[in-house]
């Protein structure tokens, strides 16, 4: 399970450590405004497909690692976390709000099925995290494991929120809030991994 827990791990880490360099180095993208799935598109666009399925493939794999230390509930929210971390790199959304450049900056009136799919497993992806912090709340044995990971579910619920009224406003701090709350979100699971090594 050792094995297991880290690659679960180099998924939650990896997969922050790619979309902020290559969101940064990415010429026309904006990220305070875009979003982490817009960079899947443009001719870099591989970079962050990729991502989302290598490392959602690691997360899930890393799942069954926490059986043990936590219990059934955390393992499979995290388990599904990671498959809607997959169906989001097979499903990207549609161009828009500027990106890749060209692209008309709006919204489009409609979106293919592809981007609806896309949707559907981002809300998992937003839904199972926070369920999965909330659980490993109860799960866990040590008492600062209790409160970081009841804090985080809390953050998580709010960062989500807060991430899904911006991006309908189509606000300009919208790509910053998305990011600051999956950077919450994915290192308390990547330190989760590493708890249930130890």
């Amino acid at each position: 399970m050792t094995v297991l827990s880290w690659a679960g791990a180099a998924g939650a880490w990896l997969f922050v450590a790619t979309f902020l360099l290559d969101g940064w180095t990415r010429p026309g993208y904006r990220p305070v405004r875009h979003a982490v799935s817009a960079l899947a598109h443009g001719s870099r666009g591989w970079v962050q497909t990729a991502n989302f399925i290598l490392c959602g493939l690691l997360i899930t794999a890393g799942a069954a690692a926490l059986t043990e230390p936590l219990g059934a509930g955390p393992a499979i929210a995290v388990g599904v976390f990671g498959a809607a971390l997959v169906a989001s790199g097979v499903f990207p959304m549609d161009a828009m709000r500027g990106y890749p450049p060209g692209t008309p900056d709006g919204t489009p009136d409609e979106v293919s099925a592809r981007h609806n799919l896309h949707d559907w497993a981002g809300t998992a992806v937003f839904g199972a995290l926070p369920v999965a912090a909330l659980m490993a709340a109860f799960g866990a044995s040590d008492a600062g494991w209790k409160w970081y990971s009841g804090l985080t579910a809390a953050a998580l619920a709010a960062g989500f929120l807060a991430f899904g009224s911006a991006w309908e406003r189509d606000s300009a701090y919208a790509g910053l809030v998305q990011r600051a709350t999956i950077i919450v979100g994915w290192v308390w699971l990547g330190l989760l991994f590493a708890y249930a090594v130890g």
